[in-house]
């Protein structure tokens, strides 16, 4: 457990911290449960430089501090959508992504929904489960050529 996380909103000058933790986390935790085309073509959304700017401007997205150094981002989308959740590969499992997750809970209650909803990979669904977040449904998605398994998972908060 890391006690001086500091959880702040992101700037775009963030936005090289955020894309490497992007990249590296899919690249090493997510290659646990799906294929290396895959992870290459996930990873490879951390390219979209204008696509993080537009999230950083247009959605709730925080980041979380160790020091000086990101070590996990999250962002919400339509007031209850938790569109992302990631924490650096070599900070795992250590309260950030769960600190994260309820500061979103917290965000969505304040915007006026009553649940929480995400799509989560094979990788993260452990996490939400021990967070008592339901599975909606399991699913597929097709995505650059690629089809990846993943799950819409929510809460009632």
């Amino acid at each position: 457990m890391i006690e001086d996380i500091e959880i702040r909103e992101a700037t775009l000058d963030d936005i090289p911290e955020i894309t490497s933790i992007f990249r590296d986390t899919v690249r090493t935790v997510n290659s646990r449960d799906y294929n290396e085309k895959q992870i290459e073509v996930w990873a490879s959304g951390a390219d979209d430089i204008e696509k993080w700017e537009e999230r950083i401007k247009k959605f709730y997205f925080l980041v979380a501090e160790v020091g000086t150094t990101i070590v996990g981002f999250s962002y919400l989308s339509k007031g209850y959508y938790l569109d992302g959740l990631f924490v650096h590969k070599d900070f795992q499992r250590r309260t950030i992504a769960s600190k994260l997750l309820r500061i979103m809970e917290s965000r969505v209650s304040i915007n006026g929904f009553d649940t929480i909803k995400s799509d989560v990979s094979i990788t993260a669904l452990d996490f939400f489960d021990s967070h008592f977040y339901e599975v909606e449904k399991k699913q597929k998605k097709s995505h650059k050529g690629q089809v990846f398994e993943n799950y819409i998972v929510y809460k009632d908060l």
